[in-house]
């Protein structure tokens, strides 16, 4: 789908703040606005559909939004968000219950119930608008009242918090990742933040090596998601995504690190030198040669090309 813009540069100066209030209301759900810089005040944003999410960019003047019993009443659907700051501090109330937050944490945010957002500085965030049944996947208690934040130093807040920012600066980097791997990834990434568990560390290990062999037995289907492996395996995706999180990684990472591995392995195959690159890159799992292309460069620092021309086989993969 396509990406929606609105800015405050098609209205005369008087009327931003109402075209921005309006913005708000067709892009998310219905807010109040205010703003001290209501006679200056100027405002850019943008939505991105990616499956049945929404990646939300929005740069703008100070303001203080507000999510009202009314404007709840008026809205047909009721979906959580998620939202980052790439910049500057601000804080959230809801539940009676304040959180005040620094640039790279995220907080995420039930529209079911009133909430406040206070942006004393600017507005330089993302928020990713989350369906209820989406996140009902993810998170064993997804109403959990007042404001659930991931702190951008500890545990997986870290790569949660890192990928808000990330998108609030370039929402299109979105697109490295298909749609369904997107929404697996930052699934499992909100599930490790806001609930993680502390499983047996024998019993977590075992499930990730056995993960681990599946994949290495599948990698060169393209498209191999987590809940194909999941059901293969035997348990829930929720579950799936835990066992690697326990270990410090992820599916998606876990699964181009072992094609890449693979991809290494059988360039340097004196038996194999009549294939092509592209070839190769199909038999580890991807299906556009020049996306291969551009992973195997990121992760090796060379091409493949050039990576089976230096017979470079005692590199490691940086992780």
């Amino acid at each position: 789908m396509a990406l929606r813009q609105w800015t405050t540069d098609v209205v005369a100066p008087s009327a931003r703040l109402d075209y921005w209030v309006g913005a708000i209301c067709e892009a998310f759900l219905e807010m109040d606005c205010s703003s001290r810089e209501a006679p200056l005040f100027g405002g850019e944003l943008q939505s991105l559909p990616v499956e049945t999410l929404s990646i939300n960019r929005v740069r703008a003047s100070t303001q203080d939004v507000f999510r009202t019993p009314a404007g709840i009443a008026r809205s047909r659907q009721l979906p959580f968000y998620l939202i980052g700051q790439a910049e500057t501090a601000w804080h959230v109330r809801q539940d009676g219950h304040v959180a005040h937050l620094r640039p790279g944490d995220v907080v995420l945010l039930d529209s079911a119930r009133p909430y406040e957002l206070h942006f004393p500085e600017c507005v330089h965030c993302v928020s990713l608008q989350l369906p209820r049944a989406w996140v009902g996947q993810w998170l064993e208690q997804p109403e959990v009242r007042g404001p659930r934040v991931a702190w951008r130093d500890q545990g997986w807040g870290q790569s949660l918090g890192a990928l808000a920012v990330q998108l609030a600066r370039d929402p299109a980097s979105a697109h490295a990742l298909s749609p369904a791997l997107l929404s697996d990834h930052l699934g499992a990434l909100l599930c490790a933040a806001l609930e993680p568990l502390s499983p047996s560390p024998t019993a977590a290990r075992s499930l990730h090596a056995h993960l681990c062999a599946l994949l290495r037995a599948r990698i060169d289907q393209p498209g191999l998601s987590a809940q194909a492996l999941a059901q293969e395996a035997g348990v829930s995706l929720r579950t799936l995504h835990r066992a690697f999180a326990a270990q410090g990684h992820t599916f998606a990472g876990t699964l181009r690190e072992l094609r890449l591995a693979r991809a290494g392995e059988l360039l340097r195959r004196p038996q194999l030198a009549h294939v092509a690159v592209g070839e190769i890159g199909r038999r580890c799992g991807f299906a556009d040669p020049s996306h291969f292309a551009r992973a195997f460069q990121r992760a090796m620092g060379v091409s493949p090309a050039q990576w089976r021309r230096d017979g470079r086989g005692h590199t490691q993969i940086p992780r």
